[in-house]
């Protein structure tokens, strides 16, 4: 029998909503602030803990403030879990998307994949 395997976001109100129309249904919502960066954390290794969550998604952003987090759960044996950043906001014009997952596909699985 398989387990059924769940994503989930960490992101501001707008990110959330957009990724629980898309059908995410774990997500934790943090609001800007002088904390921000210690809630990330704390949402990530909750979510890396729950042994049902197997992508992680967050703002590209964040995860550059949390880049040691995101280390330990990726070297940890206790978490299947995969961390994915995305483009944070609106700022999608402003960069190659394309080359952006290009890349990403290859750091995460080590081979090139065509999109």
């Amino acid at each position: 029998m398989t387990e059924n395997i769940t994503v989930a976001i960490i992101g501001n109100r707008d990110q959330t909503a957009l990724m629980r129309l898309a059908g995410v249904e774990k997500c934790r919502i943090i609001e800007e602030g002088d904390d921000t960066r210690e809630k990330v954390k704390e949402a990530l290794m909750e979510l890396a803990g729950d042994s049902t969550v197997g992508i992680i998604i967050l703002p590209e952003d964040w995860g550059r403030d949390a880049k040691d987090t995101i280390r330990h759960i990726k070297e940890s044996k206790r978490s299947s879990a995969i961390v994915i950043e995305i483009p944070a906001g609106f700022k999608a014009e402003e960069q190659d998307v394309r080359e952006y997952y290009k890349t990403y596909t290859k750091k995460l699985i080590g081979f090139n994949v065509n999109i």
